[in-house]
C-alpha cells in the first residue's frame, strides 16, 4: 500500500527527499528505488531468520534505510519497534527486552547538528543486557569503521548480495504492524501496539483530508521516526497516498535558525509539520531568518505535540505563511495512531481560530468529564478530554500487559477512552487543549514520565 501499488503509475516519481544533516545536501529516492531497497532489506531479514510476528528493534537516524527497514518488516510480516536514536543504552535495552526483539538494526554512527553520535557503541552497551538478541545489523551512515563482534553484520555489504524481489507475507487486518514505546505516569514505558489495517487506514485518511494533500505535493514532516508523528506523517500517511515525503536528519537551528526556511525554498515544500517548541525557538531568533527565503511554495503550516500559544500561532501565520497559509494545529497521541482534532477538514472557507485544534476528525466523538467522571454538557466548559467511540487508528493493547491498557485508558472513565489531557470546549463546539492531567511531562511533543526522571536522579 505504501510502495508496490504506486510503481505502475508513479515508479519514477520522488517518494523520499532525504535532507541530510549537512546543510544543502539532499538525496532523492523514487518509488522504484525505495521498492528495491525495501525488497533487499526484507530478504536480508528473512534470510537471517526473521519470521512473521517476530519483533525487530530499529535504532537508526532518520534516513531512507530506516524507512525502508520499517517497510521491509511490514512486507515480511515482522513487527517493527523503532527506538529514538537519542535514547541511552539502558533505555534501549529496556525496550528491546520488553519487546522480546531478537534482531536489532542500527548504524555505525549518526550525524546531527554537525556532531557525530556513536550509535553502535550505545547498541553494544545495550545488547550486553539483552540475552535474547541474536543478531545486530549495522548500516554505515558514515565511512568510519566500527568494531564488529560475533553478533554483527555489515548491512551495506550484505545488501549487495540480496535480491530486490521479496515476496509479500499476507497478514490479517488485526495483526500487529508495529510497537512504539511511550511514557506513562507510573512504571516502565508502555509498548503501544498498532494493527495493520486500522492504523494504515487512519494514517492515510487523516493525512489526505487534514492537510488537503494534493497529487504531486511535497510534505515536510520534520519529526523523527522514533516518535509516532514520524511514523504516521513522514512515512505511512504520505507514502500510502503516493506523495513525496521529507526525511529531515538535522535540527531547526543548524547551521542557523533559517534551516527550515532555506529548505522550504530549495526543496519547494508545500507543507511543513513541526512542534510548537521548535516554532517558539525560531520566533525568538527573529523574522530575518524567515524573510530571506522564498516560502511561496508553502500551502499548509502544521503543528503537533503540545498546545500552540497565541504569539507563536500569529507569528507562524503572519510571518512564515504571509497570512495566506492555513495553520493546521493538530491534537492526537501515540495511542490514537493519527490526528483526532484539527481545523480541517471542514466546510470550504470555514474559520480557523488561533491556538486551538478546533474540530474533531471524522468519526471522533469527543466528551469532557469532571473529576468525578461525569460528562460535562454544553459549550464554554473545561474538563478531562475523552473519546466516546472507537476509531480505526486506536491502539489495540500495551505489549504484554493488556490489563495496564484497560486500566490506563478505559477504567478512569468507564465507557470512554481517557486521553489524560485537559481541554476547553468553546462556543461552536471548538476544542482547545489545556495540558496534561496526570504525572507526565510533555517536552516538545515527547511524553516523559516523572518516574523515569526520578530513576535517573
Amino acid at each position: 500500500n505504501c510502495v508496490d501499488r504506486h510503481l505502475k503509475d508513479r515508479g519514477d516519481e520522488i517518494a523520499l527527499i532525504w535532507e541530510k544533516d549537512e546543510p544543502g545536501q539532499q538525496q532523492l529516492y523514487t518509488y522504484k528505488q525505495l521498492a528495491d531497497l525495501v525488497g533487499k532489506i526484507g530478504n536480508l531479514l528473512r534470510n537471517n531468520g526473521v519470521k512473521a510476528g517476530d519483533r525487530v528493534a530499529i535504532y537508526l537516524p532518520k534516513t531512507p534505510v530506516a524507512v525502508a527497514t520499517m517497510l521491509a518488516c511490514a512486507r515480511i510480516g515482522a513487527i517493527h519497534n523503532v527506538v529514538f536514536a537519542g535514547f541511552s543504552a539502558d533505555a534501549l535495552a529496556g525496550r528491546i527486552n520488553d519487546a522480546r526483539a531478537e534482531i536489532v538494526v542500527t548504524s555505525n554512527q549518526a550525524v546531527r547538528a554537525g556532531r557525530t553520535i556513536e550509535l553502535k557503541k550505545t547498541v553494544d552497551q545495550a545488547v550486553k543486557k539483552c540475552p535474547g538478541v541474536r543478531q545486530v545489523l549495522v548500516y554505515y551512515r558514515t565511512e568510519t569503521e566500527v568494531p564488529l563482534n560475533r553478533l554483527d553484520i555489515n548491512m551495506n555489504k550484505a545488501l549487495e548480495h540480496e535480491s530486490p524481489d521479496c515476496p509479500v507475507t499476507e497478514r490479517q487486518s488485526e495483526d500487529t504492524l508495529f510497537m512504539l514505546y511511550t511514557s506513562g505516569s507510573t512504571g516502565s514505558p508502555k509498548g503501544i501496539t498498532h494493527s495493520t489495517a486500522g492504523y494504515l487506514l487512519y494514517a492515510n485518511v487523516t493525512f489526505k483530508h487534514v492537510f488537503d494533500f494534493q497529487p504531486g505535493e511535497r510534505f515536510g514532516c520534520v519529526a523523527d521516526i522514533g516518535w509516532i508523528t514520524g511514523h504516521s506523517y513522514a512515512l505511512y500517511g504520505p507514502l500510502s497516498n503516493g506523495g513525496t515525503s521529507l526525511l529531515f536528519e538535522s535540527t531547526p537551528l543548524y547551521p542557523d535558525p533559517g534551516r527550515y526556511w532555506e529548505m522550504v525554498e530549495r526543496l519547494k515544500l508545500n507543507h511543513i509539520y513541526l512542534a510548537p517548541t521548535s516554532l517558539r525557538m525560531l520566533l525568538k531568533a527573529g523574522d530575518s531568518y524567515v524573510k530571506k527565503y522564498d516560502r511561496s511554495s508553502l500551502r499548509k503550516l502544521g503543528c503537533v505535540g503540545e498546545p500552540l500559544n497565541h504569539e507563536a500561532w500569529e507569528w507562524y501565520y503572519e510571518v512564515v505563511g504571509e497570512k495566506r497559509c492555513d495553520i493546521i494545529d493538530t491534537w492526537w497521541q501515540t495511542e490514537t495512531g493519527g490526528i483526532c482534532i484539527s481545523p480541517r477538514p471542514s466546510e470550504i472557507g470555514a474559520e480557523i481560530k488561533p491556538a486551538m485544534p478546533m474540530r474533531p476528525m471524522l468519526g471522533i466523538d469527543l466528551a469532557l468529564v469532571d473529576p468525578e467522571g461525569r460528562e460535562i454538557k454544553g459549550d464554554d466548559a473545561a474538563g478531562s478530554l475523552c473519546i466516546r467511540k472507537s476509531w480505526p487508528g486506536i491502539a489495540r493493547t500495551i505489549h504484554g500487559d493488556h490489563e495496564r491498557y484497560i486500566n490506563t485508558y478505559f477504567s478512569p472513565v468507564p465507557g470512554l477512552y481517557y486521553t489524560g489531557d485537559g481541554a476547553h470546549r468553546h462556543p461552536g463546539g471548538y476544542y482547545q487543549i489545556t495540558g496534561r492531567m496526570d504525572d507526565v511531562l510533555n517536552v516538545s511533543g515527547h511524553r516523559i514520565g516523572t518516574a523515569e526522571i526520578e530513576d535517573v536522579m
